[in-house]
């Protein structure tokens, strides 16, 4: 074909060589490097194994599953959805049903869903930043334009010029996360009414209210809100909590007219038969895995108390880590804690690193490894 660069070996092929969407060009894929080091506290993983008892049913649930796998999964998931509705019921303080609760392969695919739904070219979506990246990822990969909405210098919301810019962009779908990640700021329910309200006036637009790491708040669920407001969606996962960070399993609640509406783009039977067995197993363990929770509040206020005893800045945390610093150059300081075998997240927030709250001995490590860089760095 005339004009058409030829191609002698695969070797000589890269992404640019390709003919991928503009805005995917120059990109980076996802992702926080993994390295073999003795204590791991980069990914906001539970540390905890799953207990035995639950590592036994998950097998029972799996060989009952596996012995019908020439069959497709349950399309609607219905039995996990009623599951799921019932602990969001339990522990969010609101009642909801199967019908007001949509699941899929861990919360990133449930907020493709959404943008699949509700973003897409023509259309576009705001967070609040520094966010969760890949909320701006996944906008990108559907089409949706992005928008990057302030934040103040404590990382908290600023209510009114978040509703400006809200107003002055008019964005189809707001994302808010509560706790937020990489900060750990929770979002008080008054700042969520108030943007809600901003998003509906500058045109009807979906809100969602990202909760991945709601179990670790000290408040609670913000899932009340979604009564009468049938544009707020809120979305959870197992991932955290429920220590099922393989499992890839997320959920939504919202208006019924909502979980209908992302079955447009949902992929025929998207959750495996496996992927519903192994999720059910685990919320018989409910109870036990929440217990964990609680350890590990419990060892995040501690770091928090002991970062600030040496004379870190720590950020308010509600999740199961704490951003701390502040540093003249982060990477730097990252650098130096990985020379003593610990691994922590720079999030490229500048001058704040990101740990996630580990075992009591992981988090022993870590304060040894800070407390070094600060006698490092008086010295």
């Amino acid at each position: 074909m005339e004009g058409a660069r030829p191609v002698t070996s695969y070797d000589q092929v890269g992404i640019d060589d390709l003919p991928i969407r503009d805005e995917l060009r120059g990109k980076t894929p996802y992702g926080a490097p993994q390295l073999d080091v003795p204590v791991q506290l980069n990914t906001n993983e539970n540390p905890y194994e799953l207990p035995e008892e639950l590592v036994r049913r998950i097998a029972e649930r799996v060989a009952e599953a596996a012995r019908t796998l020439n069959r497709y999964p349950d399309r609607d998931a219905v039995e996990l959805r009623t599951e799921l509705a019932a602990y969001l019921t339990r522990t969010g303080k609101h009642p909801v049903g199967p019908e007001n609760v949509w699941a899929a392969n861990g919360s990133n695919e449930v907020i493709q869903q959404l943008l699949q739904t509700f973003g897409g070219p023509g259309r576009t979506a705001i967070g609040f930043e520094p966010s969760y990246s890949m909320h701006a990822l996944i906008a990108r990969g559907t089409g949706t334009g992005w928008i990057s909405g302030p934040r103040r210098e404590d990382f908290t919301i600023d209510v009114e010029a978040a509703g400006q810019a809200i107003a002055e962009n008019a964005p189809d779908v707001v994302f808010i996360t509560s706790p937020n990640n990489p900060t750990g700021t929770a979002v008080e329910a008054e700042t969520v009414l108030a943007l809600y309200e901003a998003a509906q006036a500058a045109k009807p637009s979906l809100v969602v209210v990202d909760e991945a790491y709601v179990e670790f708040s000290h408040r609670d669920s913000l899932l009340p809100l979604i009564e009468g407001r049938p544009h707020l969606v809120v979305s959870r996962t197992m991932s955290k909590a429920f220590g099922a960070a393989g499992l890839r399993l997320g959920y939504l609640a919202a208006h019924p007219a909502v979980v209908d509406a992302v079955q447009l783009v949902r992929l025929p039977y998207h959750l495996s038969a496996v992927t519903q067995a192994t999720a059910l197993a685990a919320l018989e363990h409910t109870d036990t895995l929440l217990g964990y929770v609680e350890q590990l509040k419990a060892e995040r206020d501690r770091l928090v108390t002991e970062l600030r005893a040496v004379g870190y800045e720590v950020t308010e945390s509600d999740a199961n880590f704490i951003q701390f610093g502040k540093f003249e150059d982060s990477h730097t300081a990252w650098r130096k804690i990985l020379d003593q075998g610990v691994l922590v997240r720079d999030n490229g927030v500048p001058g704040w690193l990101r740990v996630t709250a580990g075992t009591p001995a992981e988090n022993d490590a870590f304060l040894e490894a800070v407390r070094a860089l600060k006698k490092e760095q008086h010295a």
